[in-house]
């Protein structure tokens, strides 16, 4: 399975089943396993780099299992085969989503126009303030 032009996942790391679905079908929910359980190894995989490694973990939650196995299920589709193609897009998914590295932060600092902009805009609120505060003399 391609996830892009450096990244490549062996179909032998990927394991399906198919389980019957829930939800509307009328009898063919009760015939036919339509619904696709895919489980990927990340733990025994080592293709995808370790900074995706542990942001795929993250984002996985809770269909990371203790093992290291993801499991992604899809039954979305009345049809097994787009239920199959569903579930390994959103796997395809997420490891783009994890292998996306973070833009590193700039450090900037304020313009001197911003920071004398800043000075007026407390001075002029002191001023306001202790205008406030002054007791008038009614002799």
């Amino acid at each position: 399975m391609r996830i892009n032009e450096t990244l490549e996942i062996a179909e032998d790391e990927l394991t399906e089943r198919f389980v019957r679905a829930s939800g509307p079908g009328g009898q063919n929910v009760n015939k036919v396993s339509t619904a696709v359980e895919l489980r990927f190894d990340l733990a025994a995989n080592r293709s995808i780099p370790e900074y995706a490694r542990v942001k795929l973990k993250r984002l996985a939650g809770r269909r990371m299992t203790a093992e290291g196995v993801l499991v992604i299920q899809a039954d979305r589709f009345r049809s097994q085969e787009q239920n199959r193609s569903d579930a390994r897009e959103r796997l395809k998914d997420l490891i783009e989503e994890a292998l996306e590295r973070p833009k590193a932060r700039i450090k900037t600092r304020p313009s001197y126009g911003a920071r004398q902009d800043r000075m007026n805009t407390k001075s002029a609120r002191s001023q306001v303030k202790k205008m406030r505060s002054r007791k008038v003399d009614y002799d």
